[in-house]
């Protein structure tokens, strides 16, 4: 339900698996580094995600294989703060039929 108007409808295992990916990659940078990886991030991680969502407070990779997609970003070089490998949620789901966070 997004703003009292149901966006859609199922099992959680079957709404993650019709919207999300099996995992997510959770990458923190310093802000000042996300903002200069405009694009970048989708291109070197061609084919190994689905999509890159950014947040204000980190950047998150949706992907079949998250360890794959960790793996491409430290081999281009690129350095985060932190990164943690996770099981798709129901809050990625929201995200992406919404566009916002649950926070929001």
């Amino acid at each position: 339900m997004d703003k009292a108007r149901i966006v859609a409808g199922g099992s959680p295992r079957e709404l993650i698996d019709q919207y999300s990916s099996r995992e997510v990659l959770e990458l923190r940078f310093a802000s000042d580094i996300v903002e200069s990886l405009d694009g970048q991030l989708e291109q070197l991680l061609d084919g190994r995600a689905e999509r890159v969502e950014r947040l204000p407070d980190r950047v998150l990779v949706y992907a079949a294989d998250g360890e794959a997609a960790a793996v491409a970003v430290h081999a281009a070089g690129l350095r985060p703060e932190s990164s943690l490998v996770r099981r798709s949620t129901l809050e990625d789901v929201f995200l992406r039929l919404t566009g916002r966070s649950l926070i929001e």
